[in-house]
């Protein structure tokens, strides 16, 4: 039993920070390159899918604690960081953040207005939004907008 929950633990601490680098790279490539006011905690907790997120770390653990071939487990860990550490790249940074979070062709409504672009970054209170008339970037408050 003692070995399945370490199982479980490696794969966590191994999921953790290859979801850091991650979101790392997309908070240096993406949200800072639209200078969207947001903190790192905030847009990993947010944007972070709990189920991929234990599926993985069960499906890792499980790799590097039961597969007896290390050079396997030494080349598959480094392919998955090699991909996770590519996101510090700009490029690949900023067009796994545009498809992960930004939504195009958007429409949205306030009492006074109708907005049509698109959201670069749909935070908690706020939203930043690229409105295609006004040819630029507004944030929008939750409040304000009608659903």
């Amino acid at each position: 039993m003692s070995k399945l929950i370490q199982a479980l633990l490696t794969g966590i601490f191994i999921t953790f920070i290859l979801d850091f680098f991650i979101f790392l790279g997309i908070k240096q490539n993406y949200i800072d390159f639209y200078e969207i006011d947001v903190y790192y905690n905030i847009l990993f907790v947010d944007n972070q899918n709990i189920f991929i997120f234990i599926l993985s770390s069960i499906i890792l653990g499980l790799f590097v604690s039961y597969v007896n071939n290390k050079k396997i487990v030494l080349i598959i860990l480094s392919f998955f960081s090699i991909i996770s550490l590519s996101t510090l790249l700009s490029s690949v940074g900023y067009s796994i953040g545009s498809n992960f979070i930004m939504k195009k062709n958007q429409t949205l409504k306030n009492k006074n207005h109708i907005f049509i672009g698109d959201i670069y970054y749909d935070g908690r209170k706020s939203i930043t939004f690229y409105d295609y008339e006004l040819q630029k970037i507004i944030i929008l408050e939750k409040k304000d907008l009608i659903k």
